[in-house]
């Protein structure tokens, strides 16, 4: 919508009045003075306050007490747009909702939520916060979580309650519900977009558009007919937006949690059989199974006489197993499920030409529907020269996972892995043993 449209819309002259009337959400909260500004940065503390108890262990199993309940009480000081905003926190025994108190891993789950939106400086980065959250269907936690969202990303995040949706329908003709995730992410692409149209009128700031719409679900801003066609035919586009958006979060989600689990699997293999565990450090902090992955491995890598540029490339290597108390590594691994698989390879491949010998072992680790693209590049010849006594040797993710108990069981050392690896032609020889 062009500016000129913008300001024959429907929607300019809703505007206009919002912002005209003295005792408006827009005149007396948002652009109400010092203390609006003053709640973004105590929100923002009690929330890096929530996310370190939660990864102390001590955030407790209620939300009176807990430091949640500093977060929310500074949002619904705001009064008019967040009153009541504390709500749907609130711990309710008998219907053991919000699963975010007794539930440990959803507890981390929210913790890890939190975090990656305090992390986040980017609306593309944001985004795929709340698509995880929402796919995680943490029971009675939903699109609530918007409200405090919104004080660390104002410009990204519209806040969400129940005079917020009744006023988006009035305005935009729809039927958008209170709970749901899809009609919260629905409704934001609108929100943005109408909120970019009129982007003159009002603010980057969402919460200026959020009052408005406030304002007229509390009925104290009547409006009496819906917004042009221009804007509905922006707002089902935006809806078509969110939902593809979710679609590709919620299957990036899940490859990001079949790429931990195999981890996992890697870990447990790899001590059970003595070996000392490295796994990369940019996923130290990750859980599996209510396993802290920090916990599991050791915090870093010996000297392994490494370069500092190679051994910063290591170090992203997925997993690595090590002799115990020795600065020697026995196997390395690389776990590829939608990433390049050429460049895991070429990290290994980094390693073995820098290590004093060559008796480690290196593996790709990708899913069975992977297996032929796989194959194709570890057949390249700049990966099977006999002089380089480099080779990779693929592990399918879905038999790493069948069996990983067995091996952890059965297995004497890291040979016990060949007999789930595959090898390309003119692999058959590993290196020497």
């Amino acid at each position: 919508m062009t500016d000129a449209t913008a300001s024959n819309s429907p929607l300019t002259a809703v505007i206009d009045r919002y912002k005209a009337d003295p005792e408006s959400v827009y005149n007396t909260w948002f652009i109400g003075g010092e203390e609006r500004m003053k709640a973004f940065r105590a929100i923002r503390r009690g929330v890096r306050d929530t996310v370190d108890a939660i990864a102390a262990g001590t955030f407790g199993n209620d939300f009176r007490g807990s430091p949640l309940e500093v977060v929310l009480t500074a949002i619904t000081e705001q009064k008019q747009v967040f009153e009541g905003a504390a709500h749907p926190f609130y711990w309710k025994p008998k219907l053991r909702i919000p699963d975010i108190y007794e539930n440990d891993a959803n507890k981390r789950t929210f913790g890890n939520f939190l975090n990656g939106c305090l992390n986040a400086t980017r609306e593309d980065q944001v985004l795929p916060e709340l698509s995880r959250i929402a796919s995680a269907r943490i029971k009675g936690l939903g699109p609530a979580v918007a409200s405090i969202v919104y004080f660390l990303h104002p410009t990204v995040v519209p806040p969400f309650n129940t005079a917020i949706v009744k006023g988006f329908n009035a305005l935009f003709g729809t039927k958008q519900k209170l709970g749901s995730w899809e009609s919260y992410l629905s409704m934001r692409e609108t929100i943005v977009q109408a909120n970019d149209a009129h982007r003159n009128q009002l603010s980057k700031d969402l919460g200026a558009f959020a009052g408005m719409l406030f304002e007229v679900g509390s009925n104290r801003l009547i409006v009496s007919v819906t917004v042009d066609s221009a804007l509905k035919a922006a707002e089902e586009r935006a809806a078509k937006a969110a939902a593809q958006r979710h679609k590709q979060v919620l299957s990036e989600h899940q490859e990001a949690s079949e790429h931990t689990q195999a981890q996992h699997s890697l870990i447990t293999v790899g001590r059970a059989l003595g070996y000392d565990v490295f796994v990369a450090r940019n996923d130290r902090h990750r859980i599996c199974h209510g396993e802290d992955f920090s916990l599991l491995t050791i915090t870093e890598l010996p000297d392994l006489g490494l370069s500092p540029d190679v051994r910063d490339t290591v170090e992203l290597i997925d997993v690595i197993w090590l002799q115990r108390g020795e600065p020697r590594i026995v196997c390395a691994f690389e776990i590829e499920h939608s990433t390049s698989i050429f460049s895991g390879i070429l990290r290994m491949k980094d390693l073995a030409r820098s290590l004093p010998d060559h008796k480690s072992w290196f593996y790709l680790v990708a899913p069975e529907s992977r297996e032929r693209d796989v194959m194709v590049q570890l057949a390249r010849p700049s990966l099977i020269e006999p002089q380089e006594r480099f080779r990779v040797s693929y592990v399918p993710s879905g038999e790493l996972k069948a069996h990983c108990d067995a091996m952890c069981k059965f297995g004497q050392d890291h040979s016990v892995l060949r007999k789930i690896a595959r090898s390309p032609p003119r692999m058959d020889a590993g290196p020497a043993v």
